[in-house]
């Protein structure tokens, strides 16, 4: 079992910036990889971007050049840099892990966490 606690996001103005915080706990060796999704209204949920473990990242591609996705070990804790924001990024992100057993399966999710981005 894996545990995720978000913390940051909020309400910011376009072209500003933001960093999400997603800590683990609980069996952190079994993670592979660490992804943040997010859902904007009236949309299904999407990947903004992944981190594995060997350090090999995936952005969609509406981010690609303005987020950024990092990892810190010791911390168990993987953050999500968002600058450049524009409205349309306006969503719930959450964070997820998968696992060393089903590497592309996100299992575990953390509360969610609200990003507005105002115009």
């Amino acid at each position: 079992q894996v545990q995720l606690v978000q913390s940051g996001g909020g309400l910011v103005q376009s072209g500003g910036s933001l960093r999400l915080s997603c800590t683990a706990s609980g069996s952190v060796s079994t993670i592979y990889a660490m992804a943040w999704y997010r859902q904007r209204p009236g949309k299904q949920r999407e990947l903004v971007a992944a981190l594995t473990r060997t350090g090999r990242t995936n952005y969609a591609g509406a981010v690609k050049g303005r987020f950024t996705i990092s990892r810190d070990n010791a911390k168990n804790t993987a953050y999500l840099q968002m600058n450049s924001l524009k409205p349309e990024d306006t969503a719930v992100y959450y964070c997820a892990t998968s696992s060393q057993m089903h590497r592309y399966e996100y299992d575990y999710w953390g509360q969610g966490t609200q990003v507005t981005v105002s115009s």
